[in-house]
């Protein structure tokens, strides 16, 4: 019976009337999904409301700036990038033969239903709804129309060529680096004219053009009460988009594809079932998880794949993945799909290799896209995510491959950000001297390898490459390679370099050796503080130490000193106006004190607390975080969620868990946002979190049981979770200082399990 009213709920859907069957049917976990959370940006890049299958190569979204747009930009396609522009669009009309046709239209529109799996929405002045429903590499459109007059369906390709023969069109749109996206589609009725269009009409007699912004149109009899147009895409060529638009969708009903499309979402989001009273913290959990699967996105088809880290076609059986901007996921993202999607995580990290051994230099990628390694941000932290995976008991990927590629990408392409040069002079400064040397005040950049806009970023890069070292000398340590495990962990504590003991701030040195003077910790480095830093400021930098967070406490002075300098960082004033503040520095939003929530390497930092003894005071930072930053709501996410980068923080963080270390196979305690949390493992066990007395109030530790044994440590082992059983947490509405106070989370070396 709850199998025919998740059918009637969505059938209903698919006629803009979902919510009064959906109200008698069990939720499922997609059903708390809320796509538009965060479309509004604070200040930078909102989300988007991506409609697509977990993982996959086909996502659309409405073109509009963010949610406040008044128009959408005809009908997207397929979108090429996470958060870049559509290829291709689909644009409808109805009216008098010889009207005057545009090759896209921007529509008032109303009525807008976006699920994962589903999009819906009403053309107001042309008097046409809207169906639209995703698969894997194919997607169907459902155009019904409400006014009498002669339909007409146009296709645009921005920069490509466009070709139609009856009900059929084939289309490319050229991308960068070599990279074209096909199009091959068909409508399931006839149309009584085809052709392109030339000067605002319909032209009969061409049925092919070429070159920038063509459009084919289609017009149908003026009483066709409905038009369905499915279409497969590739990156291959139009005879691969026809074979993946025939392997998935094998006719022209929309409801089907929708529902297999609701089913695939269903399970992949079970992964981690949460139990709550509280419905907007079930949906700002559900939708962050959802979006963790938006990238990067499997390009395989049938077995083949193209890569623009080569510009070849490969023909290989195990999955492509690409898309993935390795600076963001990293942290949380990677860690969070190696718990809950192992295959699909390795077939990434297998992919990682596959670049590294296809693009010029046998360098790790860094920030791998559709289009090839756009080599963006700094740091080579794909590294650190290899290091992940091996410690973690991942053996289903070539890591002597991986090991090797990463190590190269390190001593062989230069540390600059933004750059895929060779090394040069910088690199060779930092392995004599150990540290990215900063330029004074109106000291002009002579170092080619160094973007004009990015800078040097030298204590960003430092901080970054010391823990690439480090998670380079834990591989070289698991591989039995001592010497390279010698010399990488002896570099794993370069931001020694820059610890400046005066003001317990990594601060920039020239090349000389001397510190940067005067210096203003919240506003040196000019625009985003890159001349210095990245993105954040200094005080964001100050405990950007996460591999060695031991030795950052001692630095400091010890636990106390450490205590009262995080709490500062949650305490400092801007300095400046706000305007003035984010003019600089508009990544470091989501501002309590000079601590940023909005900007990735900031993630760890209220979970730092924990290792200095007080991990009440994590407990606390974290909840007051999520309920001010993260909401069920168009604002509802402080900064650039950047494809799962910021979103995986709060699916983990919500749980009652965190990786503070990717690279150690340990999570941090935090505290849990549910009754109950259940983790269905990779390999078929789960893990659950339960916390006792649970309220909103009542967000601090009194007590806690591993599988019915005490435990007293602010922190659990990988294997413990993998192992499966139960965390049960007592909680309270005060905190117990004493639990965990003497046994922080590990640092630098993994103790023994």
């Amino acid at each position: 019976m709850k199998k025919i009213l998740s059918l009637l709920s969505l059938v209903c859907l698919l006629h803009g009337q979902e919510l009064k069957v959906l109200a008698q049917a069990k939720k499922s976990a997609v059903d708390y999904v809320n796509p538009y959370m965060g479309n509004i940006s604070h200040l930078l890049v909102p989300t988007f409301p991506t409609v697509h299958l977990p993982n996959s190569m086909l996502r659309v979204y409405p073109e509009r700036p963010d949610f406040t747009g008044d128009e959408i930009k005809g009908l997207p396609l397929v979108v090429t990038s996470h958060r870049g522009r559509s290829a291709f669009n689909l644009s409808a009309t109805q009216g008098e033969a010889g009207q005057a046709l545009q090759h896209v239209y921007h529509y008032t529109y109303d009525n807008e239903v976006i699920k994962p799996y589903y999009y819906e929405v009403s053309l107001l002045d042309e008097q046409i709804d809207v169906s639209f429903a995703p698969s894997h590499q194919s997607a169907i459109y459902t155009l019904e129309f409400n006014d009498k007059g002669l339909r007409s369906v146009i296709l645009n390709a921005l920069s490509g060529n466009v070709e139609v023969n009856g009900k059929t069109i084939y289309a490319s749109q050229r991308l960068q680096n070599n990279t074209t996206v096909f199009l091959y589609g068909e409508f399931d009725v006839e149309p009584v004219a085809q052709g392109m269009v030339v000067d605002h009409a319909i032209d009969k007699n061409k049925t092919a053009a070429e070159g920038q912004e063509v459009a084919a149109a289609f017009q149908f009899a003026a009483n066709t009460p409905k038009v369905n147009f499915r279409y497969g895409i590739s990156f291959i060529d139009i005879e691969q988009a026809k074979q993946n638009l025939r392997r998935e969708i094998k006719d022209f009903d929309l409801r089907k594809v929708a529902l297999r499309g609701r089913a695939i979402w269903s399970k992949a989001l079970s992964s981690i079932e949460v139990k709550s009273p509280l419905i907007d913290d079930k949906e700002l959990f559900y939708t962050s998880l959802y979006r963790c699967f938006e990238r990067p996105v499997n390009i395989s088809e049938g077995g083949r794949y193209f890569s623009a880290f080569d510009g070849k076609v490969h023909v290989d059986p195990q999955p492509f993945y690409t898309d993935d901007w390795i600076w963001d996921t990293y942290r949380a993202t990677h860690p969070l799909r190696l718990l809950i999607d192992e295959p699909t995580e390795s077939n990434i990290l297998n992919s990682f290799v596959r670049m590294s051994e296809q693009m010029d230099h046998f360098w790790m990628p860094t920030f791998p896209e559709i289009t090839g390694d756009s080599r963006r941000m700094n740091s080579n932290h794909g590294v650190v995510t290899i290091a992940d995976a091996y410690v973690k008991g991942l053996r289903t990927f070539d890591v002597e491959k991986a090991y090797e590629s990463g190590k190269k990408a390190v001593q062989e392409k230069t540390l600059a950000p933004w750059s895929a040069a060779p090394a040069g002079w910088l690199d060779q400064f930092y392995k004599e001297k150990g540290y990215i040397p900063a330029l004074r005040p109106g000291e002009e950049e002579t170092v080619p390898e160094v973007h004009k806009f990015e800078k040097r970023q030298p204590v960003a890069v430092t901080l970054g490459t010391s823990y690439d070292e480090w998670a380079l000398g834990q591989l070289a340590t698991a591989l039995n390679k001592k010497a390279d495990a010698q010399q990488f962990l002896s570099h794993a504590t370069n931001y020694r370099n820059l610890y400046n003991k005066k003001t317990g701030f990594f601060h920039p040195k020239d090349k000389d050796g001397r510190f940067i003077e005067p210096f203003d910790y919240r506003y040196a480095g000019g625009q985003g503080a890159r001349a210095y830093y990245g993105e954040n400021n200094g005080w964001v930098y100050r405990w950007d130490v996460p591999h060695h967070v031991a030795d950052l406490i001692s630095l400091m002075g010890g636990k106390d000193l450490f205590i009262k300098n995080l709490n500062q960082t949650f305490r400092e004033p801007l300095g400046k106006s706000k305007f003035d503040f984010y003019s600089q520095l508009p990544d470091h939003t989501g501002n309590v004190g000079q601590f940023s929530m909005a900007n990735e390497p900031s993630l760890h930092i209220p979970y730092l607390y924990a290792y200095a003894g007080q991990p009440w005071m994590t407990q606390k930072r974290i909840h007051e975080l999520i309920r001010q930053w993260f909401r069920n709501d168009l604002m509802g996410i402080p900064g650039d969620e950047d494809g799962g980068g910021m979103s995986a923080f709060v699916v983990f963080s919500m749980a009652g868990l965190y990786p503070v270390t990717p690279g150690l196979p340990s999570y941090t305690i935090g505290s849990p946002f549910f009754q109950e949390t259940k983790i269905q493992l990779s390999n078929g066990k789960s893990f659950r979190i339960k916390a006792l007395n649970f309220s909103k109030r009542n967000k601090y530790i009194q007590s806690a049981k591993l599988n019915g044994k005490t435990w007293n440590a602010a922190w659990i082992h990988h294997h413990d979770l993998m192992a499966g059983g139960e965390l049960l947490l007592v909680m309270g509405d005060t905190p117990n200082r004493d639990w965990a106070a003497q046994s922080p989370p590990p640092s630098f070396k993994m103790p023994e399990n």
